[in-house]
This record gives structure tokens, sequence and C-alpha cells, in this order.
């Protein structure tokens, strides 16, 4: 029984690590997005959906985030790609994505 329930024990402790390991840092992401994306996406400049405005974002989640994922990193329109910060990673500019469209849904 202590076997099966430090086995139990530890397979928890691995999972919670790896989801945490997976999981994009909530404050990277807020300031990434802060220094990479608000100047278009807080303003709606350019027509860059305003962060937030559900109307304007309604049409682009409908696409799906695959979708979405592929504007963001190859850019869309007057976007250049990655927000004009080629420093980002692709799981990186997904995780501004979800950011945004959690904002905005």
């Amino acid at each position: 029984m202590k076997k099966l329930l430090a086995l139990a024990a530890m397979l928890a402790a691995i999972t919670s690590a790896t989801s945490a390991a997976a999981a994009p840092d909530a404050a990277k992401v807020e300031k990434t997005y802060s220094t990479t994306c608000l100047a278009c996406h807080g303003s709606g400049i350019m027509g860059a959906p305003k962060v937030g405005d559900k109307a304007g974002w309604k049409p682009r989640i409908a696409k799906g985030k695959p979708a979405l994922y592929l504007s963001a990193i190859n850019g869309v329109k007057m976007m250049p790609p990655r927000g004009g910060n080629p420093g980002l990673k692709d799981d990186e500019v997904k995780a501004l994505v979800d950011y945004m469209v959690a904002k905005s849904n």
C-alpha cells in the first residue's frame, strides 16, 4: 500500500511539473503583449482588432485558432510576421494569440 501511495505521489508530481513547464508564463506573455502587440491591438490602428472588442474579433475567432496562429506567424494585411518581433518563437506567438483571444471572446 505504501508503494502504491508513493507511486501515485510521484506520478502527480511529474504530471504537475510537466504541465507547469508546458504552460506559458503568464507574466512573460503579458510583458511581450505590452512590448510587441499593444501598439496596434490596443488602439486598433491599421485595422488591427482591438483586444477586448468582441465584435472585431468574432469573425477572426470563427476561422479557428490554427488560422489565427498562421496569420500571426506569417503576417496578414498590414501586420508584419510575428507582430514585427522576429525573435518570437512559434509557441510564443501562439501564446500571444491565445492571450488576445481570451481577452476578446
